[in-house]
């Protein structure tokens, strides 16, 4: 695999090996040999979402925070990754699929993988565009509740991930007879054919009076949910 877990919170990658890497602006700690570092380019248009390309696209994912600067490493040589101190994670990608993952729990990716931002909406390996106007409504109000975005960050291809998170993280198996459902501020990415729908307990007759409970993200479909370990937003 490319990266190479250090420590919880500290990744490492031989470029000989792994080729070029992408990773977040200010996620390099130190390194060895020759290596060169440039300014890398956002993502293109954003898909699944008809009508927002070009500068559109770069100013939808920057309301929405679907945004982060980024490095790209290259050369001969050996880089140690992390980011304030939070826990990481790797995800090995070499059978291919596609990773979703919020842009600010995205720590690094190998250059080989194709990066786009899709409606949060979306069904995914492309899958529809998540149910025009009143899928992207949804989004909104999921985002709203959930502080994520209507746009979501989709890594594709034959690679490896590294996620952000607080506390660690942990996999859950999406596919069995029933849905998973986890905590929407507790939620990091998923990984395969999963989907995603807000759930509500909440009703007119408990309004105010429900715990912090009371909206749920509900997972099915077939693939991973990567969970961390706390609620604390990144």
């Amino acid at each position: 695999m490319a990266f190479t877990k250090i420590n919880s919170k500290v990744v490492r990658v031989e470029l000989m090996q792994s080729g070029p890497i992408i990773a977040r602006r200010g996620a390099m700690l130190f390194y060895t040999g020759d290596v060169q570092f440039a300014p890398h380019g956002t993502p293109g248009g954003v898909g699944g979402t008809p009508g927002l390309g070009g500068m559109a696209g770069m100013a939808g994912r920057m309301l929405q925070g679907e945004h982060e600067a980024t490095m790209i490493a290259q050369g001969k040589g050996t880089v140690h990754y992390g980011f304030k101190g939070l826990e990481t994670h790797i995800v090995d990608m070499s059978a291919g699929g596609e990773l979703r993952v919020e842009a600010s729990r995205l720590l690094a990716h190998t250059a080989g993988l194709q990066s786009s931002v899709v409606s949060a909406n979306a069904t995914p390996s492309g899958g529809g565009g998540g149910g025009g106007l009143f899928g992207a409504l949804r989004g909104a109000a999921a985002g709203a509740v959930t502080g994520q975005g209507m746009f979501t960050t989709a890594l594709s291809g034959y690679g490896a991930a590294v996620l952000l998170a607080h506390g660690g993280v942990f996999e859950l198996q999406v596919g069995g007879p029933s849905p998973v459902v986890v905590d929407p501020q507790a939620y990091v990415a998923s990984y395969g054919a999963v989907r995603t729908e807000l759930k509500s307990s909440m009703s007119w007759r408990n309004v105010g009076r429900t715990g912090g409970e009371s909206m749920q993200l509900e997972c099915t479909g077939q693939g991973i949910v990567y969970v961390q370990a706390s609620e604390e937003k990144l």
